[in-house]
């Protein structure tokens, strides 16, 4: 992955995301909870705010909970704003926070269960819940784990992502650079920190059930586990109220998986990860249109 440079970075566009950067290093002086009160402030104006977001999350939460009185799925609405802005804000104690203050920010309920049977390599599956960074930038710091990234359009947040997320030197992998390196870090006995729950089209996706909704879902989870024969970890990181931070949890390595059916393999993450929402509805990744593609002849969810 190349950074911009640093002429690059000081375009008069980028001007904005400066600023924003310039927010964040100071919010990350601030007590936890100062910090998370901010981040409920501003969450709640931006959830009443009309706007392509706020559409797209109601959209999300009535196609996923058709059964909900409309009332609660307006409080859901309010909190996935406000879960994910106060962690976008924590990412200032991600980027410079001391490594003393961001294991007091991240908690591990239980470690043991990291490593699954101690073996076999290790797939941590993360599902999209807002404080699925925070927990890889926290397991980072006991493991040398691998992990795909995507470079954010904007070089500024880019660099800024970059420096939080490499600080405890995890091995970064860029998604256009395929498959090839997370086997070979699979093969390496490094865990891998997957994040598989986003609509990311056609491409080596399987249509089975979110919710009763047919999904596009990326197959390549099982296909991971039977070309390296590694198990299973469900890793899901719950924010935490009253900025009392994160903690990360370790489901038990799945069982029989992959069965030899992808599809019915696919299914089951997918109702693994639905299992997990209904816990916690208002810190799923609702902003990202998970319904976007859609089987052949069927018209927009969004429209």
């Amino acid at each position: 992955m190349k950074p911009a440079s640093p002429e690059n970075l000081l375009r008069p566009s980028l001007l904005p995301a400066w600023f924003g950067v310039g927010f964040l290093w100071l919010l990350h002086w601030l007590p936890l909870p100062v910090q998370a009160a901010v981040g409920n402030a501003l969450g709640g104006l931006l959830a009443l705010l009309p706007g392509k977001r706020r559409r797209i999350v109601a959209a999300n939460l009535a196609l996923c909970f058709p059964d909900i009185p409309q009332a609660m799925r307006r409080r859901w609405l309010r909190r996935t704003f406000q879960a994910s802005v106060r962690a976008m804000l924590d990412h200032g104690v991600m980027c410079w926070g001391s490594e003393a203050q961001m294991r007091r920010l991240i908690r591990i309920d239980n470690p043991e269960a990291a490593l699954g049977d101690g073996v076999r390599p290790v797939i941590w599956l993360a599902p999209h819940f807002v404080g699925l960074v925070m927990g890889g930038v926290r397991l980072s710091m006991d493991h040398r784990l691998s992990t795909m990234y995507r470079p954010a359009k904007n070089p500024v947040i880019d660099r800024m992502m970059l420096l939080g997320r490499s600080r405890f030197s995890p091995v970064l992998i860029a998604k256009e650079d395929g498959i090839k390196p997370v086997l070979k870090t699979l093969k390496d006995r490094l865990p891998f920190y997957y994040l598989p729950d986003q609509d990311q089209g056609r491409h080596n996706a399987v249509f089975v059930p979110f919710f009763g909704v047919p999904t596009a879902t990326l197959s390549a989870l099982p296909r991971l586990a039977r070309l390296t024969g590694a198990q299973i970890v469900p890793a899901v990181t719950r924010l935490l109220p009253k900025g009392q931070g994160y903690a990360v949890h370790f489901h038990p390595p799945w069982d029989n998986y992959p069965s030899g059916d992808l599809e019915a393999d696919v299914a089951r993450m997918n109702a693994f990860i639905e299992a997990r929402i209904r816990e916690m509805p208002e810190q799923y990744l609702w902003l990202h249109r998970r319904f976007k593609t859609r089987p052949a002849g069927e018209p927009s969810l969004y429209d």
